[in-house]
């Protein structure tokens, strides 16, 4: 049974989600100097395997480990209790799991990242970061279950045996005080060298996807954590998307036509302008720009929308339908809606996808054994 097939009232993710796979988390990057500590603190160089710790000014899964984990479970929910003692209880959980064997198997690089739907955090506030709730766009083909929601379960790791038994832990947890909307599975390929000496892995209309991301402190200070108030620092709002692509067309176009729609070169990822980075005004000798119009790499651009970096990744799936679940992390929900503005214009690889599952969450800040998660907007009492 499928996260697709649960229309009961029950939160039956146990057979369904735990029997399926996962897909990495973490930022597109590789270590490299920073000029003030990242909020992750501890576990933030995370070397690929390597534990990673739950406790920080931020939570895990973000931008820790350094380099995404290869197997990812992603679950929707909606409440039937009262969200601070839950989102209490959750933190401890997700502490014990991140630091001692389930079932015998070692944790490794396991992380589970929370977040909560804008109907939760408007009861704390209306006017706090995270209480606005995702506009609808054009292509998407969904029912009000893949819309929204409560509660956002990110469970990440290298081995997909962890994040199976991670996943049936909190189902355990959670049965009786949350019903799910749906569930998804999803994969990171192998890392190779992308131009700039980082490292990404090619998504599922083969090219590598996350090349340029927030890296610096600075970078993730602007474009990616909450500087307040005070309940929600050193959080962040996350938008998630599920996008079934259709395969054969986009095979259709060839090696050249994809490119075009990309701005990159599928085999080396070089820019369409040339050289690693993007040059929006380079032209051919007749006047046609080296990167068209429509392409993806233009389009999403963030100094053309006017926006901060987003901390974005994709994931590879095939159940319900080949594709990829889309994740960005962003200080503002404006940097996204912004850009998906002039996707919408005009995107020649968004041509290609078909939205079948959407939400935006606040990211909770980080928690510790006397910091529980959740307790600055909630807190902790029944």
């Amino acid at each position: 049974m499928t996260a697709r097939t649960s229309r009961r009232g029950l939160l039956a993710f146990g057979s369904a989600v735990t029997a399926m796979g996962v897909a990495g988390c973490g930022a597109d990057r590789t270590p490299g100097p920073s000029a003030a500590p990242v909020p992750g603190g501890a576990g933030a160089a995370g070397e690929a395997g390597g534990p990673v710790a739950a406790d920080g000014t931020a939570q895990a899964g973000i931008d820790r480990p350094v380099l995404p984990q290869t197997h990812l479970t992603s679950l929707v929910l909606d409440l039937d209790v009262p969200p601070g003692p839950l989102l209490a209880a959750l933190g401890t959980t997700i502490r014990t799991l991140t630091t001692e064997a389930t079932d015998g198997l070692d944790p490794g690089d396991l992380t589970v990242t929370v977040g909560v739907g804008p109907s939760l955090v408007r009861r704390a506030g209306a006017d706090l970061p995270g209480a606005t709730d995702l506009p609808s766009y054009r292509r998407e083909e969904m029912g009000e279950r893949e819309r929204g929601g409560d509660l956002w379960l990110q469970v990440c790791a290298s081995d997909p045996l962890v994040v199976a038994l991670a996943v049936a832990t909190l189902e355990e947890q959670l049965r009786g005080s949350a019903r799910l909307r749906w569930a998804q599975r999803g994969w990171r390929g192998a890392y190779a060298a992308t131009p700039g000496d980082h490292q990404a892995t090619r998504n599922v209309q083969g090219f590598q996807d996350g090349i340029v991301a927030p890296r610096s402190a600075d970078e993730l200070a602007e474009g990616v954590w909450l500087a307040g108030p005070v309940p929600v620092a050193g959080g962040t709002i996350a938008v998630l998307r599920r996008f079934r692509i259709d395969v054969a067309g986009w095979r259709r176009l060839g090696v050249e036509g994809q490119e075009a729609a990309v701005g990159r070169r599928r085999d080396s990822s070089l820019a369409l302008s040339g050289g690693a980075d993007i040059d929006l005004g380079a032209k051919t000798p007749d006047g046609q720009y080296l990167v068209p119009a429509d392409a993806h790499v233009r389009r999403a651009h963030a100094r053309d929308a006017g926006v901060p970096l987003m901390l974005r990744r994709s994931y590879s799936i095939d159940d319900p339908d080949p594709g990829l679940l889309f994740v960005s992390f962003q200080s503002t929900l404006r940097a996204f809606t912004a850009t998906m503005q002039r996707l919408e214009e005009s995107d020649r690889m968004l041509d290609f996808a078909t939205t079948t599952a959407t939400g935006t969450f606040l990211v909770l800040p980080g928690h510790a054994e006397d910091r529980p998660l959740g307790a600055g907007l909630f807190g902790t009492a029944g």
